[in-house]
């Protein structure tokens, strides 16, 4: 949190924010994170902690502004879903192992015999094989996680589409304007919720997040799976899982 100065929410903000984190907290079935506040006009948001009695979510100013209050609960609900899922936990696992098998390689091929049984060219092509499998398989496993916690996040909130509609309005968000902080952290791009460095188009071997048009039409596919014959335009707000909070005058940008 420090390293992109984020900020505390506080219960009873005016924006509603802690309160709609908190009942998303309750529907699925969470105890109550930590809510943080960036300064920063790219949208985007992620989740951290060790495990969900020690998480936190963090969403940016940008995020605030851009989306809609249903749209913004679809996102929250993907970063509650990471918290219940263990994914920071697991991505930081899979990073130490990466990390494991690259020193593994390095080790073998200066203290194994390795470069008189490979020759130069086969010793050189270790030293780069390994280090790029290593990332490709932290690689697969992080869009793999991505994918899950749309899904999780759908079902937390009540309505596939919101997440879908507010992915669109990240993705364009993040390749128009920069995050000067994800930029001087570019080891923390896997933890957002849409890639903070640069857009990807396809789910290519070495995108740490699924394609946003991917996972649109996966959040899609989902809706309409679950659509009731009856109501035609899905699930109406007043019958979703999205908090309703008291205004006193404004309460924040959705009024």
């Amino acid at each position: 949190m420090r390293m992109h100065n984020a900020q505390p929410v506080m219960p009873g903000d005016r924006m509603g924010l802690h309160a709609l984190t908190m009942e998303l907290a309750r529907n699925a079935e969470l105890s109550a994170p930590a809510v943080y506040l960036i300064d920063t006009l790219q949208p985007s948001a992620f989740a951290t902690g060790r495990n969900p009695a020690n998480a936190a979510v963090a969403v940016t100013t940008g995020l605030v502004r851009s989306l809609t209050r249903e749209e913004l609960a679809g996102v929250i609900a993907h970063e509650l879903a990471d918290i219940r899922n263990h994914d920071t936990a697991i991505m930081t696992v899979t990073a130490t192992l990466a990390g494991a098998i690259s020193m593994l390689a390095n080790f073998a091929m200066f203290f194994g015999g390795s470069r008189k049984r490979l020759g130069l060219v086969g010793t050189l092509l270790m030293m780069v094989l390994a280090p790029m499998a290593a990332a490709l398989m932290q690689m697969a496993i992080s869009r793999t996680r991505e994918y899950a916690a749309d899904k999780a996040g759908a079902a937390i909130c009540g309505q596939p589409l919101w997440l879908a509609s507010a992915l669109e309005k990240i993705a364009m968000g993040a390749a128009r304007i920069d995050s000067h902080a994800a930029e001087s952290n570019p080891g923390t791009a896997h933890m957002f919720i849409i890639n903070p460095l640069h857009a990807h188009k396809h789910d290519s071997l070495f995108a740490t997040h699924p394609a946003t048009e991917n996972r649109v039409a996966a959040l899609r596919a989902m809706a309409e799976a679950r659509r009731p014959v009856s109501d035609a335009a899905g699930l109406s707000i007043s019958a979703s899982r999205v908090p309703r909070t008291r205004s006193r005058g404004r309460s924040g940008p959705w009024n």
